[in-house]
């Protein structure tokens, strides 16, 4: 079983709408039960809260409910737990490199370097923003999604 946690700054937008996108995706590609998903925050403000409303609601409209999710905080332990431990951005590429235990460097990613239709490199945060950006945002994760399944497959990891 292959173990991915996306991370975001807060965990009540980006990340957990890639973990939601992402298990509707494996669920249609039919290996969700080679998957393990989660997704965690850098930061601890927001830790046990579900994700942000405007999220939910944009994520709700292409059939894919948040609302079970509650927020939680990286740790270094979590590089031990997971084999890719995916960031939204180069932010939080970072935070997550400064508590990565030696060694396991190699499970640190960038999300949209799985992105095949976009030359972005960072998952852009919408929480300042309108619903628009949430759509925005899932248009992005869903094509980064699709193409870390064809990575996992091409590899057969899954």
């Amino acid at each position: 079983m292959v173990k991915i946690l996306f991370v975001c700054m807060g965990n009540i937008c980006r990340s957990p709408t890639a973990e939601g996108v992402f298990r509707y995706k494996i669920e249609q590609a039919g290996i969700e039960n080679s998957v393990h998903i989660d997704s965690a925050g850098t930061i601890a403000y927001h830790v046990g809260n579900p994700p942000d409303q405007r999220a939910q609601e944009a994520a709700l409209n292409r059939g894919i409910d948040l609302s079970s999710q509650r927020a939680r905080r990286v740790n270094s332990e979590d590089f031990k737990k997971f084999d890719y431990v995916i960031a939204m951005d180069s932010e939080n590429h970072y935070e997550l490199e400064v508590i990565c235990p030696p060694g396991y460097e190699d499970r640190l990613h960038m999300f949209l370097k799985f992105a095949q239709n976009t030359n972005e490199t960072d998952v852009p945060d919408p929480y300042y923003g309108g619903s628009r950006g949430f759509e925005r945002v899932l248009d992005i994760i869903e094509d980064a999604s699709e193409g870390l399944i064809q990575h996992l497959t091409s590899n057969k990891l899954v």
